[in-house]
């Protein structure tokens, strides 16, 4: 007859090889999904260059990112109305220079907006709280959360500065020249 602890031991044993084989397998798929997500973003640069180059040019303005330059009077960038914008619940892609905010779901470029216009206003970093005041949402748990998942989300991808502990503002880089943060 076995002893308990034995038992115990090759439980414990089994238990540490399956664990071992979801992390063998949790790491396999990581690397698969930055493999997956470098290719995607490749993909979006590749349409993006296509629709600059496909892109009737008015004034020497060319492409979707010619339309997000901010104007003369140190406006914030204004996201083009476009066929090919982002649907809802897609992912966020990391910021980089020339990406149009169409890249991001309407949701997405409403936070974006709010940031920017108070960016503009130089009002500094806005919190979730007001980001659900000005949008007109309940000031309930849930949608102060979602927003701030959105703009955790944003942080994480670049679109965004995490100032303080829950104060957002706009990366400088998204607010451009002249916009500062």
């Amino acid at each position: 007859m076995s002893s308990i602890v034995g038992l115990l031991e090759q439980r414990e044993l089994t238990a540490r090889r399956h664990m071992d084989g979801l992390r063998e397998e949790a790491d396999r798929i990581h690397a698969e999904l930055v493999v997956a997500e470098r290719e995607w973003n490749e993909w979006i640069i590749a349409r993006s260059r296509v629709d600059e180059v496909l892109s009737p040019g008015e004034g020497g303005a060319v492409g979707p990112g010619a339309a997000e330059e901010p104007s003369d009077r140190g406006e914030p960038p204004v996201p083009p109305a476009s066929a090919e914008a982002a649907k809802p619940k897609s992912v966020v892609p990391m910021w980089r220079a020339g990406l149009a905010w169409s890249a991001l779901s309407v949701d997405y470029r409403r936070v974006l907006q709010a940031l920017a216009d108070r960016n503009r206003l130089g009002q500094g970093p806005l919190t979730c709280q007001e980001m659900a005041d000005r949008f007109g949402l309940d000031p309930v748990p849930a949608k102060i959360e979602a927003l701030r998942s959105k703009a955790k989300r944003l942080v994480a991808r670049g679109w965004l500065v995490e100032s303080a502990p829950g104060r957002f503002t706009l990366a400088k880089a998204v607010a451009g020249p002249g916009g500062g943060s």
